[in-house]
């Protein structure tokens, strides 16, 4: 990787030239569309992303170009500096603070900071560039680990080149899909909640109605509920057993207005008090069930969480989508509601030849889908 003397920030790889920016506006639009407007994070989340989270990440875009065809891409990648036993169980991260101190890394990231990991271009030669790309600035930010985040398991066959790069490919904590392929909530019960949980779940919404009834609200910009929503989001995250990126309140307030046609905003309310919201992304026939928020222990006694299912299920087969997909974690509530895994991959590598082969051996026990037991009840397991 030879930088070029204009700047210092567009760099010759092996097929071509790289130029690497700090801000996603200064990409031109053109070339953002041409590949990511399909998608369902598109140029506009990551600009929102940026905004909402600078300060906490140091964010980088390269535009990959190939010398010979002339075609050109975007790879968006960041630096943080993140505690690599992250993934483990609570049980397992309970250390002395000097061994937690020293399992600290700054790790060189390609993929999205809220969200699944992406390619505007899967070819040979931009995952070569893109990685030649991040050797340099890795070293330059004195970045130990590059690694290619939640990437999800349709890209196995290009990114598997990246193995013979010194990669590791590890399964990270999967997303979860349901194909809509019901008439209505009641036959989904009957078709694919076994009878035990399914009588269980008729309890829960029945004890819920009787602690008097909720109303449901769509919106497609949340700004005017922030006070609201942040409060019912950080209860529900510091709940979680892994804790990875805290979401705040401009990423839920640009969310809206940047992609207003996909976002919606679902608020259940009691007597004007909001009880739960539900932030989702609609595109391509697909409902992506991004966040929850409750109001706890409220939420425990009226079974919110399977209430809000219950109106997404019920919201998405009104709007004729195909399917519902969750974000990751809660996989055991998702085992008994007929999910299956949307598998998401983890491609890692340590810089230092002396620690590469170690690194790669204990990714093997840092991985965080290792841990999880309920990941192995799910039919398609073994897709992990």
């Amino acid at each position: 990787m030879i930088p070029l003397p204009a700047d210092g920030v567009v760099l010759r790889t092996s097929h071509g030239i790289a130029r690497v920016e700090k801000e996603a506006a200064r990409i031109d639009p053109a070339l953002w569309n041409a590949g990511f407007s399909e998608r369902c994070l598109d140029a506009r989340y990551y600009a929102l992303v940026e905004e909402a989270f600078r300060g906490r990440y140091d964010f980088r875009y390269a535009v990959l170009t190939h010398e010979r065809t002339g075609q050109s891409a975007v790879a968006p990648f960041f630096f943080v500096n993140q505690e690599i036993t992250a993934g483990l169980p609570e049980r397992l991260r309970r250390m002395p603070l000097w061994a937690s101190r020293r399992l600290r890394a700054k790790i060189a990231v390609a993929g999205c900071v809220a969200g699944a990991g992406d390619l505007a271009c899967a070819e040979p030669w931009a995952l070569e560039a893109l990685d030649e790309v991040l050797v340099y600035h890795a070293r330059q930010e004195h970045a130990r680990i590059l690694l290619f985040k939640d990437f999800p398991a349709r890209y196995r066959a290009p990114l598997s080149r990246l193995q013979a790069r010194g990669y590791r490919r590890v399964p990270s904590m999967p997303a979860a899909t349901l194909a809509l392929d019901f008439s209505s909530f009641e036959e989904y019960l009957q078709t694919r909640i076994g009878g035990g949980f399914r009588n269980q779940l008729r309890r829960n919404f029945r004890d819920s109605a009787l602690m008097g009834s909720l109303t449901l609200e769509v919106v497609e910009d949340a700004t005017p509920f922030l006070d609201e929503i942040l409060p019912l989001y950080l209860q529900t995250h510091s709940r979680s057993p892994f804790q990875f990126e805290q979401l705040n309140a401009s990423y839920f307030s640009q969310l809206g207005r940047r992609m207003p046609e996909r976002t919606r905003f679902f608020l259940w309310r009691q007597k004007g008090r909001l009880l739960a919201f539900a932030l989702c992304l609609v595109h391509g026939g697909v409902l992506h069930y991004l966040n929850l928020g409750m109001d706890y222990p409220e939420a425990l006694r009226r079974h919110l969480y399977y209430v809000v299912w219950r109106d997404l299920v019920t919201w998405a087969l009104r709007a004729g989508l195909l399917s519902i997909e969750t974000g990751q974690l809660n996989y055991e509530a998702k085992f008994r509601l007929g999910f299956r895994l949307a598998p998401l991959d983890l491609y890692a590598r340590h810089l230092s030849p002396a620690v590469a082969p170690f690194f790669a051996c204990a990714l093997r026990f840092l991985q965080p889908a290792r841990h999880d037991r309920a990941l192995r009840r799910f039919p398609n397991a073994d897709e992990l």
